[in-house]
């Protein structure tokens, strides 16, 4: 058996697709149609918690926003906390990422995405399992992430000397 040829792309290359593409080290990824309701619910959910809590932090919680983190990497976190403005995408790291993780990409939400953040110096990274009713939350401590525990699944994150408060617990109860 031969070995699979595997086309590489740039972000010059992405720019021009249509539909919702990631590309990670230069291998394009398909991103699923429209996410299923639980999943947008939770998002959103997420995104106006964060979004009550920095109001007075010049941050701003964005969804679904083009993070390019170099010319052969481009995600699209489905909540994000920046706090610096951009004209076109986000290029530097941003502050928060939230991934609510479909069965179908949990690798690469766990693995590959967890890399590039950590790498990239994201300030948390929070992976959200909606069927499990799960968290994980990590903090970026000099470069490597480690993970916040929570017994109650109530978590705090610092940003910008401010902080946000989310009780998932509720979030999950809210669509359950």
């Amino acid at each position: 058996m031969r070995g699979q040829i595997i086309e590489y792309y740039t972000y010059d290359d992405y720019k021009e697709w249509e539909g919702r593409w990631e590309l990670i080290g230069g291998v394009a990824y398909a991103m699923a149609p429209s996410p299923v309701f639980n999943h947008q619910a939770i998002a959103y959910e997420i995104s106006r918690i964060l979004g009550n809590e920095l109001n007075e932090c010049n941050c701003y919680v964005l969804g679904e926003e083009d993070y390019v983190v170099d010319n052969y990497t481009v995600v699209r976190p489905d909540v994000v906390v920046v706090c610096q403005k951009f004209e076109i995408n986000i290029t530097m790291p941003p502050k928060l990422i939230v991934e609510v993780v479909s069965p179908n990409r949990a690798k690469r939400d766990e693995i590959d995405k967890f890399q590039i953040y950590e790498k990239e110096g994201v300030g948390y990274y929070i992976l959200v399992y909606p069927e499990q009713k799960m968290v994980k939350a990590y903090k970026n401590i000099d470069g490597v992430y480690r993970k916040i525990l929570s017994d109650d699944m109530r978590y705090e994150f610092e940003i910008q000397g401010c902080k946000a408060k989310i009780d998932f617990k509720k979030v999950f109860d809210r669509f359950f």
